[in-house]
């Protein structure tokens, strides 16, 4: 290990590099697949422990609440403390969660168990890009690692419906958290092996008023947004939340103007070609929602796939991503830079959503819909991976953990929004195209495709607006973002 270190702060090729990749894509393969997972799980512990289908939706919401609201200080934390040490504590944390949820009795110890599944998460997933980053400083090899960890990030909602659909089907849904335990152990052999301290020798000091502003605001805005889903925009658990939330995080970017050491350096953000890579992120995670929740439902409810199909139904895309993911990082993002892969990319997830929008009650699965999930497939691996790698290009070791939370917190705040807005949007279509009419078992089925395709276009324009921006935003040709040195700062 020793050996590994001084090659490190040599800036040499980390002799683990490869077997790190490994280790720190299995955690990220862990935190992404509980993002989908419960959602198969859930009627069958709904069942078992007697809930109300009021409360269910605290089970999922209350994974996005923590870990949504606590990223950026995760992040920071792992600059503070090292990201062999906060990797590894997120590791146990998420797994010793995991296990709590799984043997959970009742209502309230699950719902206890999926927020310290997130308050973990949150500091487990930006210590892993941010081990990421750091580990790879060869721009061909880190083509190749970042376009495996973005494919990882893209497939693994995909994923979690397949791991979920079989071990609820052919299990229990307590194993959609146990299976955590064998991933988390593999993990944990694996980073106490390979992995180094990566303790900056300048470590920045913890800025309290701009942590409790951003976590406060970050919080109000995840649940505002959760609410939407559940009740009107005009409810004032819903607008209340989200001005207090829009109010905090204004306040937040004005601390870290002031602060010495601020929480989010603004150096993190001000490069055009990063902040575009933020956006990006944000973005895909706001219209992939269309795809993975309500594509589930119309597999399920209107198809009628069993869990485990619809699982299945989802792997041609995930193959799309993981080509389009290698092809971009390591052909096109060396070459030509990110703009035209990630425009690119907006505009063919943009076009398999239309495409989308024109399935059936009794559509065939291979030739209507399979065709339109490999082509958004394909438009994701190429957003995901390049965005993922210019986000954190250039960023100085001493803000790279921050750095990489504000890669989680896009991609989470952007799915908390997609999931809110789509379900209003698809609840009124479907609402309005039954008004006045007889309900019929055929009205019913309709509404519900109504529904479903009205989703698939307004998550197709959310990436129209993302090909415009992030060809706005995104510079042409080949560039990183230079180094930012903390003493930049003012």
């Amino acid at each position: 290990m020793a050996t590994a270190q001084h090659a490190k702060q040599a800036g040499e090729r980390h002799p683990h590099r490869w077997l790190i990749l490994s280790v720190i894509g299995l955690a990220q393969l862990m935190i992404v697949l509980d993002a989908t997972v419960m959602n198969i799980a859930l009627p069958s512990a709904q069942t078992e422990l007697g809930f109300s289908n009021d409360s269910r939706q605290w089970i999922v919401t209350a994974y996005s609440l923590a870990f949504g609201s606590l990223l950026l200080l995760g992040g920071r934390l792992s600059d503070l403390f090292g990201r062999k040490l906060t990797f590894i504590v997120g590791l146990v944390g998420f797994a010793l969660a995991s296990a709590l949820g799984g043997a959970a009795n009742g209502f309230e110890l699950l719902v206890l168990a999926r927020a310290l599944q997130g308050l973990f998460g949150a500091l487990l997933a930006p210590a892993a890009l941010s081990l990421l980053t750091t580990t790879f400083n060869d721009p061909k090899e880190r083509g190749k690692a970042f376009g495996i960890f973005g494919a990882i990030a893209g497939a693994g909602g995909a994923i979690g419906l397949l791991l979920g659909g079989v071990l609820t089907e052919y299990l229990d849904w307590r194993w959609c958290l146990y299976v955590n335990l064998v991933f988390a152990v593999i993990a944990l052999i694996g980073a106490m092996m390979f992995l180094v301290p990566g303790l900056h020798a300048a470590k920045p000091s913890l800025d309290i008023p701009g942590t409790i502003v951003v976590t406060a605001g970050l919080f109000c805005v995840v649940f505002g947004l959760s609410r939407a889903e559940t009740r009107s925009w005009g409810s004032p658990a819903v607008w209340g939340f989200l001005t207090a939330g829009a109010v905090l995080l204004i306040l937040f970017v004005f601390i870290e103007r002031k602060v010495a050491h601020p929480l989010l350096p603004m150096r993190v953000v001000r490069d055009r070609d990063r902040g575009g890579a933020y956006i990006a992120v944000f973005i895909s995670g706001a219209g992939m929602f269309g795809i993975f929740l309500f594509l589930t439902y119309y597999m399920q409810t209107t198809l009628d796939f069993s869990p485990v199909m619809t699982g299945v139904a989802f792997l041609p895309m995930v193959a799309g991503i993981m080509i389009t993911a290698q092809v971009s990082t390591i052909v096109l993002l060396p070459r030509i830079g990110a703009k035209i892969p990630v425009t690119l990319g907006m505009v063919l997830a943009a076009a398999g959503l239309f495409w989308l929008t024109t399935i059936h009650v009794d559509s065939d699965y291979v030739s209507q819909v399979m065709p339109q999930l490999i082509l958004c497939g394909l438009g994701m691996g190429l957003i995901i991976a390049p965005a993922m790698n210019v986000a954190t290009a250039g960023v100085a070791e001493l803000d790279a953990g921050v750095a990489s939370a504000m890669v989680n917190t896009s991609q989470q705040v952007g799915g908390s929004i997609g999931t809110a807005l789509l379900s209003t949007l698809a609840n009124n279509a479907a609402t309005d195209f039954v008004a006045g009419k007889q309900p019929t078992p055929q009205l019913l089925a309709d509404a519900a495709l109504k529904s479903y395709t009205t989703a698939f276009m307004w998550s197709a324009v959310i990436f129209v607006i993302g090909a415009v921006v992030c060809f706005l935003m995104l510079r042409s040709g080949k560039h990183e973002p230079g180094i930012d040195s903390p003493a930049m700062v003012h």
